[in-house]
Formats: C-alpha cells, sequence, structure tokens
C-alpha cells in the first residue's frame, strides 16, 4: 500500500481540491432543473426581485389576516408561481440565461392571465354551477398548458409524461379492455374539473403549497440566512469527525439535519455533498461508495420529520391527521433508517480500516455550541408551537420571526436589512419548483376523481396479489418506486398517494401505514437504479460511476426497504395504539435486524466474513425484523451463532480484525 494510503489510513489529512462554488452551482443545473434558472440583472433583475418579494409579501399578508377563499387564495399563489416559472427558466439550455426570451415574456403574461381570470371571474364561475363557456374553455386548456409546460421547465419529462399519460386515460379510458376501462370524459367536462373546481389544478397540493408548504420553504431561507447549514456541518464534525470512516458518519448527520428543511434530494446531495464527499475520497473511502454515503443520506433527509420535503403537510391533508400525528408517526421509521445507513458506513470504515480525521483538525462541540447553538432556537419553537396546538401557518410564522430575532442575539448570526428581505426573495424562489409540481399533481388527482382510477388501481393491485397482502405490499412497492422515478418529494407523494396507498387500506392496513408505505418507496427510488436521480448527482461531485453509486446507495438504503414493511405489520412503530414495551420491543428487533443486514451486505462483524456468515447474517436480519417471535427466536439463535464466531476469530486472530 503507497505511503499515501498508509497516511489516509492514520487519519492525516491531505491536500485536495475541494469542490468549488463555481463547481457546485454547475451540478445543481445539470443535475436539478430545478436549480437551473436564469441570473438576471439590470432593469430584468429588480423586476425579478420585486416580484419574488411580492409573492412573499401576499403569503406572509393571508398568513397573518387569514387565507382568502379557496379559489382565490390558490388563482393568485399560481399566478406569482407560474409566471416567475416563465420569467426564471429558459425553455431550452441554448437560450441566454442572462436575459429573458421574448417568448417566454408572452407565457408569463398569459400565465398571469389565465390564473387572475379565475379570481376575477370567481364569482360569475360559481353561479355557471360547472357549465363552462367558450372563453371559459380556451381559457382552461391554455392553463393546462402552461402547467405541463412550467412542470416541464423546472422538474422534468418524467411527471409530465405521467400527467399525459393520466390525461390520456381520462378522455380515452373507455377503450380500454379490462378492469380500468371507465366511461369516459368529454373534453369540456375535463377542462372544466381539472381548472374551474377544487378537485384539479386548484385542488389540494396547490392549496398546501398556497399556505403551509411556502411558509416553511420561507422558514427554510431564514435558517439558510443565520447560517445553520455551516451550523448543521460544524456540529457533525466535532460529533463524528473522530470516529472510523468519520466523514462518511458526518454526511450522514449533516444530511439527515440538512434535509428535513430541503424539499430536494440532489439539491441536498450537491449541497453536503461538496464538503463530505471530498472528506470521505480523502480518508480512503472509494468514489463510488462516498458518492452512495451521500446519496442515501441526503435522500433520507424527506423522510425525517418536521418538514419531509413538504410531504408532511399533504400527507395530513390526505389522511385528514392532525400535521403533528404525522410527524409523530415518521419519527421512529426516519432514526431506524439512519441508523442502517450509519452501520453501514460503520463496517465499510471496519473493513478497509479507516480512521477517523485528527481531532485537532476537527472543530470543538463546545465552542461550535457556544458561538452558534442559539440557531437551533426556532426550530425548537417551531415544534413547540405544533405540539401546543397552533396551526402550522402560525407555527411557521413564530418560526419565521424567531429566527431572524435568534440571530441577532450575536453578531456573527446577525440578519441586515438586505438579509431580512432577500430572504423574502429566496423563500420565493425555493417555492416556485413546488407550485409547478403541486399544480401538475392536481391534474393527475382531477383525472383520478373524476374517473375512480384510484380505486381501480387498488382492486387491481389487490386482485393480482390474490388478496395477499405481502405480495400486495411487494406490488404496490414496485408501483411507488416506478411512480417516484425523477418526481420531486411533494409530487411524488400525492401520485404515490392516490395510485398506490389505496390498494393496502383495502386489506385494512391502517390509514397512516398505507400513506407512509407508499411515500417511502416513492422517496427511495432517488437511490434506486437504473435511474437513481440522487445517486447520479453525487456521482457527479465524486467523480464515480453513476450506476455503480446507485448500486452501493441501494444497499446503503437497505433499511428503507425494510422498515416500511415492519410498520405495515407493526403499525406500533408509527404510534398508531402504541404500548411502551411493545414499542422497545419493536425498536430493539428492528435495529439488530438492520444492523445484521447492513453488516452481512458489507462482509464485515468483528472480523471480515465468509460467504456463509453473510448469508446467515443476512437472513437473520430479515426474520428479525418480522413480527413473528417464533421467526424472531430463530433469528436470535443465527446472529448469535456467527456473532460468537466471528468474536471468537477476532480473539484468536486480532490481524483478521481490521
Amino acid at each position: 500500500m503507497s505511503d499515501l494510503n498508509d497516511k489516509l489510513k492514520n487519519g492525516a489529512a491531505v491536500a485536495d481540491e475541494p469542490v468549488t462554488e463555481v463547481n457546485a452551482d454547475e451540478l445543481l443545473r445539470k443535475y436539478d432543473k430545478g436549480s437551473d434558472f436564469r441570473v438576471l440583472s439590470g432593469i430584468q433583475g429588480k423586476l425579478l426581485i420585486v416580484l419574488l418579494a411580492a409573492f412573499s409579501f401576499f403569503q406572509l399578508y393571508t398568513g397573518i389576516f387569514g387565507v382568502l377563499d379557496a379559489m382565490l387564495q390558490r388563482s393568485i399563489h399560481l399566478a406569482f408561481g407560474l409566471t416567475l416559472v416563465y420569467i426564471l427558466y429558459p425553455s431550452s439550455k441554448k437560450f441566454s440565461r442572462k436575459s429573458i426570451h421574448p417568448v417566454d415574456i408572452l407565457f408569463a403574461a398569459l400565465a398571469a392571465f389565465v390564473c387572475l381570470y379565475v379570481f376575477f371571474n370567481y364569482s360569475e364561475l360559481v353561479l355557471r354551477a360547472g357549465r363552462v363557456s367558450t372563453m371559459d374553455m380556451v381559457v382552461g386548456i391554455i392553463a393546462i398548458v402552461l402547467v405541463l409546460e412550467a412542470a416541464r421547465r423546472v422538474i422534468g419529462w418524467p411527471m409530465v409524461i405521467i400527467a399525459l399519460v393520466f390525461i390520456a386515460y381520462a378522455l380515452f379510458g373507455r377503450y380500454i379492455p379490462g378492469p380500468l376501462a371507465h366511461r369516459g370524459v368529454k373534453m369540456a367536462n375535463l377542462v372544466q374539473h381539472l381548472y374551474y373546481t377544487t378537485e384539479g389544478i386548484f385542488g389540494l397540493p396547490i392549496g398546501v403549497s398556497s399556505t403551509f408548504i411556502f411558509m416553511f420553504l420561507l422558514f427554510g431561507a431564514y435558517l439558510g440566512k443565520t447560517g445553520m447549514g455551516e451550523f448543521f456541518i460544524d456540529i457533525s464534525n466535532s460529533i463524528a469527525g473522530s470516529a472510523p470512516g468519520g466523514p462518511a458518519k458526518v454526511a450522514v448527520i449533516s444530511s439527515a439535519t440538512m434535509g428535513t428543511l430541503s424539499g430536494s434530494s440532489v439539491a441536498n446531495v450537491v449541497g453536503t455533498g461538496s464538503f463530505t464527499i471530498p472528506m470521505m475520497k480523502k480518508l480512503g473511502y472509494r468514489p463510488e461508495f462516498a458518492g452512495a454515503v451521500e446519496a442515501t443520506a441526503s435522500t433520507g433527509g424527506q423522510l425525517m420529520p418536521p418538514i419531509m420535503g413538504a410531504a408532511a403537510f399533504l400527507m395530513a391533508e390526505f389522511t385528514n391527521l392532525p400535521y403533528v400525528r404525522i410527524i409523530a408517526a415518521a419519527v421512529v421509521p426516519a432514526l431506524l433508517y439512519y441508523f442502517g445507513v450509519w452501520a453501514g458506513v460503520h463496517y465499510e470504515a471496519k473493513k478497509q480500516g479507516l480512521k477517523g480525521l485528527p481531532k485537532d483538525q476537527l472543530p470543538k462541540a463546545g465552542k461550535v455550541m457556544k458561538e452558534r447553538g442559539h440557531l437551533m432556537l426556532p426550530i425548537i419553537i417551531v415544534m413547540y408551537l405544533l405540539i401546543a396546538g397552533y396551526t402550522p401557518i402560525r407555527a411557521a410564522m413564530g418560526a419565521i420571526v424567531s429566527s431572524i430575532l435568534v440571530a441577532a442575539v450575536r453578531k456573527e448570526t446577525r440578519l441586515s436589512l438586505k438579509d431580512i428581505f432577500m430572504g423574502l426573495v429566496d423563500g420565493a424562489r425555493s417555492a416556485i419548483t413546488v407550485v409547478a409540481a403541486c399544480a401538475t399533481a392536481g391534474i393527475i388527482i382531477g383525472v383520478v376523481t373524476q374517473t375512480g382510477l384510484g380505486l381501480k388501481m387498488g382492486s387491481l393491485l389487490v386482485s393480482i396479489a390474490s388478496g395477499n397482502l405481502l405480495l400486495t405490499l411487494f406490488f404496490t412497492m414496485i408501483t411507488s418506486l416506478i411512480l417516484g422515478i425523477g418526481v420531486p418529494t411533494t409530487a411524488n407523494y400525492v401520485i404515490t398517494a392516490t395510485i398506490a396507498a389505496p390498494a393496502l387500506m383495502m386489506l385494512d392496513v391502517p390509514v397512516i401505514a398505507a400513506h407512509m408505505f407508499a411515500f417511502y418507496f416513492g422517496i427511495i427510488a432517488d437511490v434506486t437504479p437504473p435511474v437513481a436521480l440522487a445517486a447520479v448527482a453525487a456521482s457527479g461531485v465524486a467523480k464515480s460511476e453513476p450506476m455503480a453509486t446507485g448500486i452501493q446507495a441501494s444497499r446503503l438504503a437497505i433499511a428503507a426497504f425494510i422498515i416500511p414493511y415492519i410498520f405495515v405489520y407493526s403499525p406500533e412503530l408509527l404510534m398508531e395504539n402504541v404500548t411502551i414495551l411493545h414499542m422497545i420491543f419493536i425498536i430493539i428487533t428492528a435495529l439488530i435486524g438492520i444492523v445484521a443486514v447492513a453488516s452481512g451486505l458489507t462482509g464485515f462483524f468483528q472480523t471480515k466474513m465468509n460467504p456463509i456468515e453473510r448469508l446467515i447474517f443476512i437472513g437473520g436480519g430479515i426474520l428479525m425484523v418480522t413480527t413473528s417471535l417464533a421467526l424472531n427466536g430463530v433469528a436470535a439463535v443465527l446472529l448469535g451463532a456467527v456473532a460468537f464466531w466471528q468474536f471468537r476469530k477476532k480473539k484468536s486472530s486480532p490481524a483478521l480484525a481490521v
């Protein structure tokens, strides 16, 4: 082994060229369409800033004084969102990102017109009671086309294709043979349903976007202004940087904390990965593994409360459960997920003999907390307000105000008036992708409600599985993985909740468990080959082979493939009719099982494992997470035997334990 590798194993820091801010921006533009926006200057730039700030002021006004009637609130919200899409996002990479194309100015004006048409004609539309005039029809068709084009620009083709398939299904479903057939929907009825009711584009997703989601995105923007991101990375380094494989564990902690505030696994990968992936490579991790760690950890951020990529708010609406109930249900599975990633990282480090970074090169936890620990107060405040029964809008308002006030405690974190104003701009900009995704998701929901596709799809999945719950879960998993490809968190959940979750509820799976199951596998699609968008983005940072990175990420994310099955069979894991003793037992067996599977897949426990030991650990780990006491007992015997043999091998041959 070379002297360089020897130094790396001993934890010596080696100079390496970090990913620069410019490189990070380039990677974001390449892998995250929502980050590939125009950078305008001069009069265009100033007008854009005014428009973005006006968007935030409108949302703050309705947040303080009360939201408008549903269609009015949502039409203005969509008017801002669509107009800004066409101003900020060019239709093609070949067009300039420094000025607005004249065609996009026309599209922006059309977007504002079709949305405000609903606002100014609201009373007349209500009185018509579903009758669509020629003008209504023209405006509705233009609006649907503009929503789809906006989604293509900021999200990409996958979601647009899904929406187009649903529209085609609505119009031509009468010609489909089999159980998915329906009586068909006329064009006029479809346009009326999708654009002039609260069942389509102005439905639940855009309703949540125009209230809860925007306010929490604004909160996230202010946390970013206060330097919360740097605080998370520093505190993660101080906690885990010196442990075996320290930088990889830093990636797990920092991505978990950052990801809960971010709605994009790709943005999280590039943001935190720009720091963590070079550190992992310096320590000696293979580029594919370094990229996989970051991709897996970043993707899991969408599973971590309190925000969960904004899906928590949507889930509360879909399930008619309080928001606090959703985040309470998500806590234990999310922690188990990250424990599984941590275990995979730990055993890989032990297998390769990788040490942590020297403690004298790491920030001190006490110093970090003293200088910036106060920045955590707004997160504590928002959780307290939610638990105390305040609405999410009020809680977010309190969090925004507290983030500004708390930052003012120390000069180093204090926000200037310009920072406060630009927080409004950044918050509005971050909401644009969500607006486009939610509006497009509304098209999908509209078709589902008009054709009954959700129940038909659920019945079909149950029928294929012959009513067997395990098979239905498997088919639902595959469906959710496919539907989640290349789709952002909010839209991802909407699609899986309307198509996949109903199948599980037909078999008496609790509502919260069914929705969380579909949500998990929709999210984990970001690290599941062949697409594995988060892993591909991580490979861009790590300069690794994308498919190999995706395969490694799937291995590290093994907990996410196991945990949803656990909470379907044991809803107590989601705090559903839970008793303390049963919860403790489930968590302990799940932890043991996840560690065993992670260790078996890595091929290391106390020493390197042979193929038979690996198979026993993987199989025993899977048995350990089942709800059968008999299978738990069998698993305990198998795992105990291999663990005993591993300890004996380590004791008799210390050289085997790297």
